[in-house]
């Protein structure tokens, strides 16, 4: 005797024999066993320990064998240069891969915070090979999902530390944010401000001790009041107006490349100009980065290098291989353009400037 739908395996308890015995509905033990995120977890667990009590054969939630070449790739948004980059890196792997790419944008969370329901339903449904996902902040849930529908996934330029034995692709930002104040330092730039996002952000933490690093190996002393965050290009405007009330204001800013379009409009309101007062770095080289006036001298952090990585190790791991640790770190470098150059008198300048006012 065999199941229906299922030649070959031996006959067990049904679906509504388990959603008896965990004292829930049909509907609600299906979902449980297909992995739909909308149940409770009490409601959850006692599913899944029924399932297990009655030796339930759940079908295979994944085999890369019967994959159809799909490669989801979850974006946080179209709509900026970071996610072109990451899929053009991504595209260009998969085709060497004779994959297909299947592209989703938007929060992977409602505005109350709650895991949004239906992108990784949808994700599981098409049968794709696995998932790359960039920036996007998965929860506990989503990462659970995940894990048990054996689905493989990989993300790309994480913002925030993942949980341990999740696969992740990223840059040497603590190697970045040394080159970029080792640069200013060679010029004989010594007051130096950092501009960095969120101060809970991998990339954000990991700068920011790239540049202590090399203030200590110059000999020069950190100073907390140079750090500032900022999450945008209005807000780093802000912040840089801060830095310019400062008594000894810096004479050079590290920050993001679309940050550092804000700090060179707060500059402008000053009267200040780049590099002639204030020396700027960026970080990303992104085109933001080369339509700057002047052009913006930046650290290249490589995304679409990144994605391609990202795409071959999901590709290893749906075959059945692990990578070698968890964490892929490729160079950065630093792109030396026109918006650096050794200190002016910016003390001077910018009091000239608050008199014309």
């Amino acid at each position: 005797m065999v199941r229906a739908g299922g030649a070959g395996v031996a006959a067990g308890p049904t679906l509504a024999v388990v959603a008896r015995e965990a004292g829930v509905s049909v509907p609600t033990a299906s979902k449980v066993v297909n992995g739909r995120e909308d149940v409770a977890p009490e409601t959850r667990r006692r599913v899944t320990e029924a399932l297990d009590r009655l030796g339930y054969v759940r079908r295979p939630r994944f085999d890369a064998a019967k994959a159809p070449g799909l490669v989801d790739l979850v974006l946080h948004s179209l709509e900026d240069s970071c996610s072109g980059a990451v899929l053009r890196g991504a595209e260009a792997a998969a085709y060497e891969a004779g994959l297909e790419v299947v592209v989703s944008a938007g929060p992977v969370r409602t505005r109350d915070g709650r895991p949004e329901r239906g992108r990784l339903d949808r994700l599981a449904a098409r049968g794709s090979s696995g998932a790359l996902v960039h920036l996007a902040e998965l929860s506990a849930t989503q990462y659970a999902w995940l894990e048990h529908h054996r689905i493989p996934y990989v993300l790309i330029d994480p913002a925030h530390e993942p949980p341990a034995g999740v696969v992740s692709v990223g840059a040497a930002d603590r190697q970045g944010g040394a080159s970029a104040t080792g640069h200013l330092l060679g010029l004989g730039h010594e007051r130096i401000a950092v501009i960095t996002g969120h101060p809970r952000t991998v990339t954000g933490n990991a700068r920011l001790a790239g540049h202590r690093s090399a203030l200590a190996s110059a000999g020069v002393r950190y100073r907390a009041e140079y750090v500032r965050h900022a999450g945008d290009e209005a807000t780093a405007r802000l912040r840089t107006h801060e830095l310019l009330d400062l008594p000894w204001p810096p004479t050079a800013v590290c920050c993001s490349d679309r940050m550092a379009l804000g700090v060179y409009a707060a500059l402008a309101e000053r009267g200040l100009s780049v590099p002639d007062d204030i020396s700027v770095v960026g970080f990303g080289d992104l085109p933001e980065a080369r339509w700057a006036v002047p052009a913006l001298t930046t650290v290249r952090r490589p995304l679409a290098e990144m994605a391609a990585t990202a795409l071959r190790l999901l590709v290893r791991m749906a075959d059945g291989e692990r990578p070698e640790g968890t964490r892929t770190e490729l160079s950065t470098r630093l792109v030396r353009r026109a918006s650096t150059a050794p200190p002016a008198n910016c003390v001077n300048a910018a009091a000239r400037s608050e008199a014309e006012r």
